[in-house]
């Protein structure tokens, strides 16, 4: 399979760092280009253009630290900051938007009534993505609270 071009939404997750680094890796060996995105997610109440400081500059921050994780793969990747109602739409438009042959979404382990979750955007993305996807599950999980 040959990869031309792979997103990797980002949210300043410890997953983030080790997602960029795999697809740094991966990207090498078709020499393809990697799209990094943040999406801030824009409350209803609220037009979608409307200046959210904090918001942005946090995503910001977040894809400066992921240009620093690839350089250090000796790779240079494309960033991209969204505001939208949802990030899963938002990401799987980008990928639409892109040519993107493959996402690769990193997550942390988390935890939704007792039980591990991978959380609405990822399945939103598994559902609707115009490509491939591969998850980057952080490992590992956090300790279990002992009584």
């Amino acid at each position: 399979m040959e990869i031309r071009s792979i997103l990797v939404p980002v949210s300043g997750t410890e997953a983030d760092s080790e997602a960029m680094v795999f697809a740094c890796r991966l990207a090498k060996k078709d020499k393809a280009r990697i799209v990094a995105v943040y999406v801030i997610p824009i409350q209803r109440s609220l037009p979608l253009d409307a200046e959210l400081e904090t918001e942005v500059e946090k995503g910001e921050r977040v894809l400066e630290q992921m240009e620093k994780v690839a350089t250090g793969q000796g790779y240079a990747i494309e960033t991209d900051l969204l505001q939208a109602r949802e990030e899963g739409p938002a990401i799987v438009d980008e990928a639409r938007e892109h040519d993107i042959d493959l996402i690769l979404m990193g997550t942390p382990y988390q935890r939704q009534f007792g039980q591990f979750s991978l959380g609405q955007t990822i399945v939103y993305v598994l559902k609707n993505a115009p490509c491939r996807v591969m998850i980057y599950h952080h490992y590992p999980p956090p300790e279990e609270d002992t009584p």
